[in-house]
């Protein structure tokens, strides 16, 4: 099935001429590593609740992608068609996408954290042929969660448990069967392989119309964003990555995932965050760089005092997903021998913008970056008009990563004939080009790195038979960004107080993720509205500004 696109000639024309886009696909340096060192580490896999480390080769690695790949065309997967993966930072997702690509099919990551209420849509959506799940991960029963969503998703022919049993065991189907003495790979490989420009990833973002968004890439809106990427910060094969960010995130799908097989560099995965876990594994494997949000690096710093020389490896943090305070990089840069660098992008387009290693530390407290080569943003007022320096205005953004279009929703990609993409963010740009992200015109409120999808979750709580309207907004907090705040009023008549825990249960019964439920709440008798009716969320969210200071939400 052929994956439609929004793509433009014109656009793959410029992007070709300008030297971004390559004839090149991520498995082509699969073939480059394996080819130049087949001994070395590609992948350390340490799970944390399970106690036990993985380690592949890439010979080794590529040894399973090939029977992955071998085993997936054989269940029946097709190019263009979907196989969706609800797995934790272990390294059968690693492999599971490389495999997709040698047969030209799609991988759609999901996050661990979602339930029922997400993935009976994103699976629907998707209209995935196949699903690759953990049995348990953090004590919750996955393959029970999908027994019972299968009913509704006639697309979905396979199941695929890691570490399952019966005729669902993913260990059974694609690894204990030689799959690859079966057909002639090499083959199968060369008329699957994938364009360049053919969609191999869609990942959901949390929008504003309240469902998530399929966002589509190639290998060359990827791949052009690694290259220089890797280029400013100085990356090469020797580069040690640890990855304690979701794969299922972009983050990690692009740094803990592609960016290691760009290199031929070897990435250490960490599938449940744990600071003192981290500084083990830091301690043992000697990486170089790491990335996350900000809660990452506020917990490394945090164990950073006793445990100094078990970190002197790691030379970068590069974070992403909130504005780093200003303490926390003082504090960093007194404990630890890392540069902190800063990031600001998106699913649709990866990292856009980043400071660069020599600029000074201060820069990553007041600046989201400078754009990375092959990317352009600019600042624009109500008109459209491109402002001046240090003016805040709406964020756009074009360039070689940005995605190709929604799935099965090309009427939502807002691009115009320029090329230009609204970002949804409020920003002033300097005179040098570095921006500052300073608000947002998008209704999302990010916890921890991770989009909650404020309308939908609304949406939901309208149907609460005690709420009569309902507006949830972020309280900023110093170590998860912000927090999600509720506030609502009752329908006339209502006999009992509504509580936090009333609304989490109710929120909990209608299958929400748990990251995404609110963690305060205030019954008001009025909403604040505009004459035409309009809730008001700016002053609400002045309001949450003091809830951290009075301590009622607490770090």
């Amino acid at each position: 099935m052929k994956v439609a696109t929004n793509m433009h000639e014109r656009r793959r024309a410029e992007m070709y001429a300008c030297g971004a886009w390559k004839d090149m696909i991520i498995t082509d340096y699969l073939d480059r590593a394996v080819a130049a060192t087949p001994h070395k580490t590609a992948l350390v896999g340490y799970r944390v609740q399970a106690g036990d480390r993985t380690v592949l080769t890439y010979g080794e690695l590529n040894q399973r992608v090939t029977r992955m790949a071998a085993g997936l065309a054989a269940l029946g997967v097709g190019p263009g068609d979907v196989v969706s993966c609800q797995l934790p930072n272990w390294w059968q997702m690693n492999a599971l996408f490389l495999a997709c690509v040698r047969i030209g099919a799609v991988i759609n990551p999901l996050m661990p954290i979602f339930r029922e209420h997400e993935l009976r849509f994103m699976l629907a959506h998707a209209r995935s042929r196949v699903l690759v799940i953990p049995q348990t991960f953090r004590h919750f029963d996955h393959r029970q969660m999908i027994q019972g969503l299968r009913g509704e998703l006639p697309n979905l022919a396979h199941v695929l448990v890691v570490e399952g049993d019966g005729e669902q065991s993913f260990e059974r189907v694609l690894l204990e069967r030689a799959w690859e003495t079966e057909c002639d790979t090499g083959r199968l490989f060369a008329e699957r392989r994938p364009s360049p420009d053919d969609v191999v990833q869609v990942i959901y973002t949390s929008g504003t119309t309240g469902k998530p968004k399929g966002v589509m890439h190639t290998c060359n809106t990827l791949l052009s964003h690694i290259r220089p990427f890797c280029e400013r910060h100085g990356l090469s094969e020797g580069e040690g990555i640890l990855m304690p960010s979701p794969l299922a995130h972009q983050l990690g799908f692009l740094y803990g995932l592609m960016t290691p097989v760009y290199l031929g560099a070897s990435v250490i995965l960490q599938d449940v965050w744990n600071p003192l876990f981290a500084v083990q594994i830091i301690a043992e494997e000697r990486p170089g760089l790491t990335l996350g949000s900000t809660p990452f690096l506020a917990d490394l710093v945090e164990v950073a005092t006793e445990h100094h020389q078990q970190l002197s490896s790691l030379k970068t943090f590069i974070s992403a997903g909130a504005p780093i305070p200003g303490a926390l990089v003082e504090k960093a840069a007194s404990l630890l021998d890392t540069r902190i660098v800063s990031a600001w992008g998106m699913t649709e387009n990866g990292a856009v913008t980043t400071t660069r290693p020599e600029d000074p530390m201060h820069m990553a407290v007041i600046s989201d970056g400078l754009a990375l080569p092959y990317m352009e943003v600019k600042v624009v007022g109500e008109e459209g008009q491109e402002l001046p320096a240090n003016q805040e205005g709406d964020l756009l953004v074009r360039g070689s990563s940005q995605f190709v279009g929604y799935l099965n929703q090309p009427e939502l990609y807002n691009v115009d004939a320029e090329g230009w993409f609204p970002t949804g963010d409020i920003a002033r740009m300097s005179a040098d080009g570095y921006i500052r992200i300073t608000g947002r015109s998008k209704d999302i409120v990010i916890r921890g790195g991770e989009n909650i999808p404020v309308v939908d979750v609304e949406n939901m709580l309208y149907k609460h038979p005690a709420i009569k309207s309902v507006a949830l907004v972020g309280a900023p907090d110093p170590r998860l960004g912000e927090r999600l705040c509720a506030y609502v009023t009752l329908h006339d008549g209502t006999a009992q107080p509504l509580t936090l825990k009333d609304l989490t249960d109710y929120l909990l019964e209608q299958q929400l993720t748990r990251q995404y439920l609110p963690e305060y709440l205030e019954v008001m008798d009025e909403l604040p509205r505009t004459p035409s009716g309009k809730i008001q969320k700016f002053k609400l969210r002045e309001m949450a500004k003091e809830l951290f200071l009075d301590r009622k939400i607490h770090a």
